[in-house]
């Protein structure tokens, strides 16, 4: 009966995020300049570069503003957000990111910033050999969360060679216990962890040379401090959550290491 009351919800979550639509042009954060001016990151070889970010909610809730503004400030980038509430990587995820990815123009880096949806979602992990040249490129492969990222890993390279191609690992959530201790053996409907599906993120980005951030172990957030960078729902950060990370993200996004 649980298992039929969360594969239930996955569904509603899902059908809620068809109905929203990326909206790039009211997610777009410009830098101040007076903040830039003073950075410690002008000479690193991102300064001053237009980003692209994709992903779920946690990319685009009100509350992520405040790291995306640490990135503009810091880097002196305009930030474009094409990020839905309740997208995942695989294709039948919400307004997926393969859809996002799709929809988006050339910019100089592209943030793929994976959430807990496809986990939470109930959709296979697959593996990192999803929808790659070692399956011909298997369109069926694409419903999992890794043939959702290569996906958006190959039409991005595609859509710009000369692009820069960083990715976020999805972060911890407090909802749930396998939600943020990684060594959790309570899997989703699939039989697959959360830890599962964050080191299929990092599969992927080995396979194709992508710089990853692994934000799940670099967050600092825990059982003990939750309250303070969480909102209620456990799920969401909040606006001090998003300051707490910002400044590891735009450290990372400086120079993709």
């Amino acid at each position: 009966m649980k298992k039929l009351l969360l594969a239930a919800a996955a569904i509603l979550i899902s059908l809620s995020a068809c109905a929203q639509v990326s909206d790039p042009a009211a997610h777009t954060l410009r830098p101040d300049p007076k903040i830039a001016k003073h950075s410690p990151y002008k000479a690193s070889k991102n300064y001053g570069k237009r980003i692209a970010v994709f992903g779920g909610s946690l990319s685009v809730h009100k509350e992520s503003d405040a790291a995306k503004q640490i990135w503009a400030d810091l880097l002196n980038a305009e930030v474009v957000t094409y990020g839905v509430g309740g997208a995942g990587f695989s294709r039948e995820q919400g307004y997926t990111l393969q859809r996002q990815v799709d929809e988006a123009g050339v910019f100089d880096i592209y943030v793929l910033w994976a959430s807990t949806n496809d986990y939470n979602g109930q959709k296979e992990c697959g593996t990192w050999q999803d929808y790659t040249a070692l399956d011909g490129y298997d369109q069926s492969k694409r419903s999992t969360q890794c043939g959702g990222i290569n996906y958006c890993i190959k039409t991005l390279l595609e859509k710009n060679p000369n692009a820069e191609i960083y990715f976020f690992t999805s972060l911890r959530f407090f909802n749930a216990e396998a939600g943020y201790n990684p060594f959790s053996n309570k899997p989703n409907t699939t039989g697959k962890t959360f830890a599962d599906y964050i080191q299929g993120q990092k599969d992927c980005c080995a396979y194709y040379g992508i710089p990853v951030l692994d934000q799940f172990n670099l967050q600092g957030v825990n059982i003990f401090n939750v309250s303070k960078y969480y909102l209620e729902d456990r799920l969401h950060m909040s606006e001090e959550g998003y300051r707490k990370i910002g400044p590891v993200q735009a450290a990372f996004l400086a120079n993709g290491f």
